[in-house]
C-alpha cells in the first residue's frame, strides 16, 4: 500500500507547509516602523474600544489627521499602567517638554496637497488607504500613495480629476 519513504516525505511535506503558515500568522515578516515609544493601534483601538478621533482629532477638521499631543495619551496613562516603563518614558518627555519623535509611516510627495477632512467628511473609510489599522500593533502601510492609486479611487467615487485638486 503506501511505502514508509512516501509516508515520511508526505509529513514532512505537510510538516513544512504547516510551518510555513504558522510562521506567516505568529512571526510576520513585517510589523510596520520601529517607533521610539511602542504604539499598538491592535490594543487601542480594537481591544479597548477607543475612537480613532480620540487621538487624530483634528482629523475631521483639519488637512492632516495629526499626531496626538503627549497630554492626550495622558488622559489614560496618568491612571492606567503607570509604572510600564515606556509610559514612564512617556511621562518623562511630557515633564520635560520634550516632544517624542514618532517615525513617519506613511508619505505623500512634498508637492501633492491631500485633505483628510475633505475625504473624512464624504464618507471615505480610513482603511481604504491606511489598511485596518485597528488590528495593527505596529502601523504597516497598505501601499504607497503613488498617483494610479488616487485617479483610480477618484474615478470610483466619482471625484475630481483636475490637476489642481492634487497639485498646487
Amino acid at each position: 500500500m503506501w511505502k514508509p519513504a512516501v509516508v515520511s516525505l508526505l509529513v514532512l511535506l505537510l510538516g513544512f507547509l504547516a510551518a510555513l503558515v504558522l510562521y506567516g500568522v505568529v512571526y510576520p515578516t513585517y510589523l510596520g516602523v520601529r517607533q521610539p515609544i511602542p504604539f499598538s493601534h491592535r490594543v487601542h483601538v480594537y481591544t479597548k474600544h477607543i475612537s480613532c478621533m480620540m487621538c487624530h482629532s483634528q482629523v475631521a477638521t483639519s488637512a492632516r489627521a495629526g499626531i496626538p499631543p503627549l497630554q492626550t495619551c495622558l488622559l489614560c496613562h496618568e491612571r492606567i499602567i503607570r509604572t510600564h516603563p515606556y509610559i514612564v518614558k512617556l511621562r518623562e518627555h511630557f515633564q520635560q517638554g520634550k516632544p517624542v519623535i514618532w517615525e513617519r509611516v506613511n508619505w505623500v510627495p512634498e508637492f501633492v496637497y491631500f485633505n483628510h477632512s475633505m475625504h473624512i467628511n464624504k464618507g471615505i473609510d480610513c482603511g481604504i488607504c491606511h489598511g485596518d489599522v485597528s488590528m495593527m500593533d505596529r502601523v504597516v502601510p497598505k501601499q504607497e500613495f503613488q498617483m494610479g492609486f488616487c485617479i483610480e479611487c477618484h474615478r470610483r467615487n466619482n471625484a475630481t480629476h483636475d490637476c489642481m485638486g492634487c497639485h498646487r
